[in-house]
């Protein structure tokens, strides 16, 4: 698909190779629509606790990202919440389900929206808002909640299946949130600048390409991206902090923090990338077990150090 080209329906997508796309949503939406929250809550950590026994190389990522990031925690510790976020994973696909088929009510129902003022405030003000969050592993349904008092544009990677693009893109623009490809730096620069917000995710390692290496948590060279710098440096928008967490009732919270753009080092994207670090390490630290330790954090590494080193 061509940068910034809509994903749309089309009969195409009705070819038999893609039926298993159509029937995995279709069950997920039954599922979903059907099914009571807690009955969904109960199935999704089962499902999780099966891919556990399933994919140990994933397991393995998983420990080994919370040992590089807190060395000093105990072995049982790192098993326990290793458990918990297969748990979470696990529930994650009915989450998704939830934020792309719920009506608006049923996700009220279960959200608890915090310290939304400011956010408004700066729309009033036409000053646009950089809206950092991190890969929780219940990030689709917290971008649904913003949408229900601030929607926003995201950034996302279209999907090389056109029927899941398709339903992706359906799903994730339904409640008023927009979306832009992730190659689009003049695309997100135009929502800034215009006073609108834009959500983006500087959390995962993402290459070598205008990228530093600085610390987060424990580890001190961790590959880290440069957009957020090259994003605030340009638009001079604002930055906070938001994140979206399940308690143990099966509650969920969306907490956006205060501002932090004011002490935001400009023109030093080391420092930037840095200081962006420890906000969102403060972020992760609300909900350990809701963070993707899935994903291989510390796989690049400086130069002159091989690929998946720490792995």
């Amino acid at each position: 698909m061509k940068k910034n080209q809509i994903p749309t329906f089309s009969k195409q997508l009705l070819h038999p190779k893609y039926w298993p796309v159509w029937a995995g949503f279709g069950l997920l939406f039954f599922l979903n629509t059907v099914l009571s929250y807690k009955a969904q809550l109960r199935l999704g950590r089962g499902l999780g606790m099966l891919a556990l026994k399933l994919a140990p190389s994933r397991a393995h990522i998983a420990r080994r990202n919370l040992e590089l990031s807190f060395p000093e925690m105990p072995a049982e510790e790192v098993e326990a919440l290793v458990i918990e976020n297969f748990k979470n994973a696990g529930l994650a696909i009915f989450e998704t389900g939830m934020a792309w088929f719920w009506p608006d009510w049923r996700i009220q129902k279960h959200f608890t929206l915090t310290n939304t003022e400011e956010v408004l405030e700066f729309e009033r003000n036409k000053k646009g808002v950089l809206v950092v969050c991190v890969h929780t592993l219940n990030l689709e349904l917290t971008a649904r909640a913003f949408s229900l008092f601030a929607p926003g544009a995201g950034v996302y990677r279209p999907h090389s299946n056109p029927a899941y693009d398709f339903i992706q893109y359906w799903g994730r623009t339904r409640g008023g949130n927009t979306l832009l490809d992730r190659r689009d730096m003049k695309g997100m620069l135009r929502v800034l600048k215009q006073g609108k917000r834009l959500w983006y995710l500087p959390d995962h390692d993402y290459g070598h390409h205008n990228s530093v290496f600085v610390p987060f948590f424990a580890v001190e060279e961790a590959c880290t991206t440069t957009g957020t710098s090259f994003l605030v440096d340009l638009s001079r928008c604002a930055i906070v902090t938001a994140s979206g967490y399940r308690d143990e009732q099966g509650n969920y919270e969306l907490l956006i923090d205060d501002a932090i753009h004011e002490n935001f080092p400009r023109k030093q994207p080391e420092a930037a990338a840095a200081y962006m670090n420890k906000a969102i390490e403060k972020v992760i630290l609300r909900g350990m077990g809701q963070y993707m330790w899935l994903h291989k954090r510390f796989k690049s590494r400086p130069h002159g150090i091989e690929r998946n080193a720490l792995y």
